[in-house]
């Protein structure tokens, strides 16, 4: 596999696929920062998940499409109004589909998966019928566009660095959101003793819905990055759903820490690999060995301990 290269071709290889791997382990964190709420906090098998993604992907395609048509001078910001309204827009529906669905199904793991699994399938539908089943691309800034080149073999794409930035100011709020807050801890006490936390004033209903909603909105988020290194179709969610359930297990359930560095490990992976293989080889090594290290440590790269 490497004998046609020469060390030096290999050197800038694992460089140009490093760099190129960052955008998705920015779009991966971001999806399983989300889903680390919502599985790792409340025990919720989201398998929507990835629909909530295409969401704000679908809603920055159309702020990029209106601004582009009747506000051209703001096209230049317009990246960061689309970031916020896909965060409400897809937080917003997790909301509503907590109120209406995931409120009667807590403590059966097995009724919400097979619940959010066909609430996929009807949002996916749902953007087929609305935005048609071809697949739509969004038209990025000129200061998005372009790369910096560090050697005459590497460049660094300038998308992947505003990724990386936004993705690391994003888990610095999450992690100042989860353990340096009130509304932290009241998470914490409810999913510790749910009865206890109510019993001294928690709002547990409120606090299940907000939890809920930041993790879809998340995901919202990271379908506003994913624009930038895929384009946007109605399944689109589904072919990345696998891969965040796989970075929040390896990494530990309800581990920031360890979401990150699964994250990490499994993008960079897969990107070296699909350079030197097809994507679908890349996919199946990069899970046999996650699953291997899952048969020697099960509780994932890194575990909580909590009392029992």
């Amino acid at each position: 596999m490497f004998d046609s290269y020469s060390a030096s071709e290999l050197g800038a290889i694992f460089a140009m696929q490093g760099f190129a791997g960052l955008s998705l382990f920015s779009v991966f964190v971001l999806m399983a920062l989300g889903l680390a709420i919502i599985f790792g906090q409340m025990g919720v098998i989201n398998m929507a998940h990835g629909e909530f993604m295409i969401l704000g992907a679908y809603v920055t395609y159309l702020c990029s499409h209106l601004v582009e048509n009747y506000a051209p001078g703001l096209f230049g910001v317009y990246f960061f109004g689309a970031m916020i309204l896909a965060f409400l827009a897809s937080g917003a529906l997790g909301m509503l589909v907590e109120w209406a669905l995931i409120r009667h199904l807590y403590k059966r793991p097995l009724d919400t998966l097979l619940a959010t699994w066909g609430l996929s399938l009807i949002l996916q539908q749902l953007y087929r019928s609305v935005f048609g089943a071809r697949e739509v691309g969004v038209t990025l800034p000129d200061w998005l566009m372009g790369s910096f080149n560090l050697t005459d073999m590497i460049e660094v794409p300038i998308n992947g660095v505003f990724v990386m930035g936004l993705t690391i100011l994003i888990t610095l709020g999450v992690y100042l959101m989860m353990f340096r807050s009130s509304w932290g801890k009241q998470v914490r006490a409810v999913v510790q003793n749910r009865t206890m936390a109510g019993a001294v004033g928690i709002n547990t209903e409120m606090t299940d819905r907000l939890t809920f909603g930041i993790g879809c909105g998340i995901a919202g988020v990271a379908g506003a990055a994913f624009t930038m290194i895929g384009s946007t179709g109605p399944t689109a969610g589904q072919l990345y759903i696998v891969d965040t359930f796989l970075v929040v297990v390896f990494g530990g359930a309800a581990s920031l820490l360890g979401t990150i560095a699964s994250a990490f490990t499994i993008s960079q992976a897969q990107s070296t690999l699909e350079f030197f293989l097809s994507g679908s080889m890349a996919k199946v090594f990069t899970l046999l060995t996650v699953v291997g290290i899952l048969m020697l440590r099960p509780q994932g790269l890194f575990s909580l301990k909590v009392r029992k």
